[in-house]
């Protein structure tokens, strides 16, 4: 059933350490359950997307984010004929290693680890699954599952179409819900969207992301290659500069987002003289890796709600009570 051109799950370059294979499971859909059960897959749920801790219990979180890739992504392999389970166990990992606080969380600690390498989302989702999960002993993700979490953004295309499809279902996903959720919060009204983005792909969220699947679906078949049209790809591109105009770097919506730095790098400097108020498994990170990738490793795991409460238990003094 599936295309020549696809990721067999008998053809895999494997696991790091080999295992014995499951009578039931294909290995990619192994790893769809290995990440769905980890710990870091279940802190997405209290993790900002765009809007910082939102209120509301509609607007998105990193977790449904993921979940709305993941369905992007089995849609247009399905149509392909390529590994939908290749993809959906990409899409649900690319996203483990993101910060407390989105990319404001992400810039915070990319700029504490300058002179030791920087610190990227994709890269940490890799540690995530390699090294954190597990206490310590990692996920044994396939090669694919990992390149493909690994390249899912950046100057690195993924080795396989899954992975390739993946990297652009995170922009179709995220551009369409993040422009509900702008609505949502007052940021942006209906009738701000340009007219020229509407005619080209819709004037709804169901039909914006219609228009971007189909067309990728039916450029993909006709050139051989993973891509949109470059009439829909032109527009799209001018879509996600306006997001970013309107709403990325609105201050309206970004007014919280410059405490985020003062959070994490109080934080950071506590844990760097207190490691042994660390979970115990982030020793062994000490040992082999120092302290310094230790702490970031611990804060880059944090929710929103925990980073928040660590600071006030850290450094808001508690109201005296007489007991």
């Amino acid at each position: 059933m599936l295309s020549p051109q696809a990721s067999y799950s008998v053809h895999t370059k494997g696991r790091e350490r080999d295992e014995p294979e499951c009578d039931i499971r294909t290995c990619y859909q192994r790893d769809i359950d290995r990440i769905i059960h980890s710990k870091a897959f279940r802190r997405l749920k209290h993790k900002t997307q765009v809007f910082l801790s939102p209120e509301g219990d509609h607007y998105r979180t990193r977790l449904t984010h993921t979940l709305e890739v993941a369905r992007i992504s089995r849609t247009i392999t399905r149509a392909l004929c390529l590994n939908e389970d290749l993809a959906e166990a990409i899409a649900l990992g690319h996203d483990l290693g993101h910060t407390p606080f989105g990319h404001a969380g992400e810039r915070a600690l990319d700029e504490i680890m300058r002179d030791d390498g920087g610190f990227k989302h994709n890269e940490q989702s890799q540690r995530v699954i390699d090294r954190l999960e597990l206490n310590g002993r990692g996920l044994n993700l396939t090669y694919e599952v990992r390149d493909g979490i690994a390249c899912h953004t950046g100057n690195k295309q993924p080795s396989t179409l899954e992975g390739k499809i993946v990297r652009i279902a995170d922009r179709i996903a995220y551009i369409n819900h993040d422009v509900d959720d702008a609505v949502r919060a007052g940021i942006l009204d209906e009738e701000d969207i340009p007219d020229e983005f509407i005619c080209a792909l819709g004037s709804k969220h169901s039909e914006r992301i219609n228009t971007l699947i189909l067309d990728l679906i039916e450029q993909s078949e006709k050139k051989g290659v993973i891509s949109l049209g470059s009439n829909i790809a032109f527009v799209f591109d001018a879509f996600r500069d306006f997001m970013y105009d309107r709403v990325y770097l609105n201050m309206r919506a970004k007014s919280e987002e410059s405490k985020v730095a003062g959070i994490i790098n109080e934080i950071f400097k506590h844990y760097c003289t207190a490691l042994d108020e660390m979970p115990v498994e982030y020793g062994d990170i000490v040992e082999k890796d120092g302290k310094k990738r230790a702490v970031v490793d611990y804060i880059s795991g944090m929710t929103d709600k925990y980073a928040v409460h660590v600071y006030e238990k850290l450094f808001i003094p508690e109201a005296w009570q007489v007991r």
